[in-house]
């Protein structure tokens, strides 16, 4: 099967199912005060695994099974939103969050197409190396995991809204806002380590890769800047209490210092500018 057959299958697998999600967990609890089931049931569970089966295997095939290594925003992407799923999945495993499997599938069949359509350009010689390809698999961990944690965070906002609203405790398909809150700052500071390591590994590689001390240009000055904002919000959460909009308010800012610090910037130079 050509690879761009498995793109398309694969991508339309992840709307569908994301389809299946908002119609059965949003728009059903929305009409209905009490939601008739709560989590994943196991077909449901099943089913996510086909499209996330087909999803890794081309990241797989693009990304780690050739010599050179093709790397752009769109594979950034695509990666990031296929650990973002397989996080989800387990997640689900432990906790009933019904309101994120809509916009978490959607976004990764917005992402699987991207690679056949922006293949972005062969890295350098380096980029073989095991050093490098380390610290990109670490980076797309951060990246996917923040991902999630941004979900988080706008779903506590709407939890928080609702019930200001005073539209009681039922918050249809909107998992409580304790749980929500409690798995935010896990995640973000599983991911502040991963993004850590991130930094760590390019900074210690630098001179193995490029034969340079590392530069500080923009995606390190933007990766340092989202590194510094996430330790502020941990910091805050353990000696203030933050919560709610202000947790909000960091997660966001820290999240687009980070989307900037690669993907961004890499879009920029590959689809505005033309260049790679």
């Amino acid at each position: 099967m050509p690879d761009i057959v498995i793109h398309v299958v694969a991508s339309a697998l992840y709307a569908g199912l994301a389809l299946h999600f908002w119609n059965t967990r949003w728009r059903a609890q929305s009409a209905r005060p009490a939601p008739a089931a709560t989590g994943l049931q196991a077909w449901e569970r099943a089913a996510i695994l086909v499209p996330l089966a087909l999803h890794g295997a081309l990241l797989y095939a693009e990304l780690f099974a050739r010599s050179d290594l093709r790397f752009g925003f769109a594979y950034a992407l695509s990666a990031m939103l296929w650990l973002a799923v397989l996080f989800y999945w387990l997640e689900s495993f432990l906790y009933d969050l019904d309101a994120l499997q809509p916009p978490v599938l959607a976004l990764a069949a917005l992402a699987v197409p991207l690679p056949a359509l922006f293949p972005g350009h062969i890295g350098a010689a380096y980029a073989a190396s095991f050093e490098f390809r380390l610290h990109l698999v670490l980076a797309m961990l951060a990246y996917s995991l923040f991902t999630i944690a941004l979900l988080h965070a706008l779903l506590m906002a709407g939890v928080e809204r609702r019930l200001h609203r005073k539209e009681g405790a039922q918050t249809g398909a909107l998992p409580p806002l304790l749980t929500l809150e409690r798995l935010l700052f896990r995640l973000v500071g599983a991911a502040f380590l991963l993004l850590t390591l991130t930094l760590a590994t390019g900074f210690a590689f630098s001179e193995t890769l490029f034969g340079r001390a590392m530069r500080f240009d923009h995606k390190t000055v933007f990766a340092v800047l989202s590194w510094l904002t996430f330790g502020l919000l941990l910091a805050g959460r353990q000696l203030y209490g933050w919560r709610g909009r202000t947790a909000l308010r960091w997660t966001l800012s820290g999240f687009v210092l980070l989307f900037f610090a690669y993907i961004g910037s890499r879009f920029v130079l590959e689809v505005v500018l033309g260049r790679s």
